[in-house]
């Protein structure tokens, strides 16, 4: 089996974050602007511009194994495998960067394996990531003689084993915090808006998920308020809102003291989480008034994220192990 994660670049430094870029960003899944539009763009500023900026952030947030994103898919995909003993042969990919979903692929077939479930490691289902995980694997597909049987995991936005690993889980942080947080604000990455009215399911997903949170946070913490936003903003079209920097903001000047933030649709800690929500997000929330802030961690490769997606892999699993 396959897990699949965003990517990310090979170091902290503008020509890898370059190469990244523009990978991920001529995706038509991800940018929808007509090519003859958008590439003019992206190569005549936005890789001209953005890569020493965001190297910048990357190396805020890297670690002696790397980067956070591929050392926790690569530590998740070794505990997975621990779970599942022989059963079954456990590697990982990223959509970007490195290793690619066509070489793991190459490399299951090459041990033998004749059946392959291939996990995109997103909750919520958007054409910008699971389904851009599925145009990759039909490239390979394309290009393969011999294939193997195939099976795809669903997105568990609402799957009542990823809520009670969810809840379990920050239940536990929030315990440990010094402060009783009088809000938890759940960031989910954005996505232009157009994309809801175009029917991507993305936005009805991760309400899904916040709804169910809050009912579960209502029986044990219920004191609580739950709030959803959405992050990551880019370009100037209109995303998805609430927007989470604009909500610490308003929050802090609003009076609320103490919050907790958590990315409920992030498997693995990453830039987005580790530099966006808990450094500027931080800063931002301070600066505006607030006194005590936390961004929770993120399932990744801890005792609830490895026994979710094995659980979910061996439900998908089933008839072939």
């Amino acid at each position: 089996m396959l897990l699949v994660n965003l990517g990310t670049p090979d170091a902290p430094e503008p020509g890898a974050v370059r190469r990244y870029l523009k990978q991920f960003l001529s995706d038509r899944r991800v940018v929808e602007i007509p090519a003859l539009i958008w590439q003019p763009i992206l190569r005549g500023i936005i890789l001209n511009t953005r890569p020493k900026k965001s190297a910048h952030a990357y190396a805020l947030v890297w670690s002696a194994d790397g980067s956070p994103l591929a050392a926790i898919t690569k530590a998740l995909a070794r505990a997975v495998q621990a779970e599942l003993g022989d059963a079954a042969i456990v590697r990982h990919a990223m959509r970007y960067g490195q290793p690619t979903i066509a070489a793991e692929l190459d490399a299951l077939i090459a041990q033998g394996c004749e059946r392959v479930l291939v996990m995109p490691l997103y909750p919520h289902f958007s054409a910008a990531t699971t389904a851009s995980v599925l145009d990759d694997l039909a490239r390979w597909i394309l290009r393969t003689r011999r294939l193997p049987a195939l099976r795809t995991v669903p997105p568990w936005h609402g799957d009542p084993g990823y809520i009670a690993a969810l809840h379990s889980d920050l239940s536990r942080q929030i315990a440990a915090l010094d402060f009783t947080p009088d809000l938890l604000l759940l960031s989910y990455h954005g996505m232009p808006e157009r994309t809801l009215h175009l029917g991507d399911p993305y936005h009805c997903h991760c309400r899904k998920t916040s709804r169910l949170l809050g009912q579960a946070f209502a029986q044990s913490h219920p004191g609580l308020r739950l709030e959803t936003t959405f992050q990551s903003r880019f370009g100037r079209a209109k995303w998805l809102e609430p927007a989470t920097d604009a909500t610490l903001i308003a929050e802090a000047r609003a009076g609320t003291r103490r919050i907790a933030v958590a990315a409920p649709g992030f498997s693995a800690d990453c830039l987005e989480t580790l530099e966006e929500l808990a450094i500027r997000g931080r800063d931002e929330f301070l600066a505006a008034g607030g006194t005590d802030f936390a961004a929770l961690a993120c399932l990744n490769a801890g005792d609830a994220g490895v026994a979710l997606t094995t659980a979910l892999v061996r439900r998908e699993l089933a008839g072939w192990i």
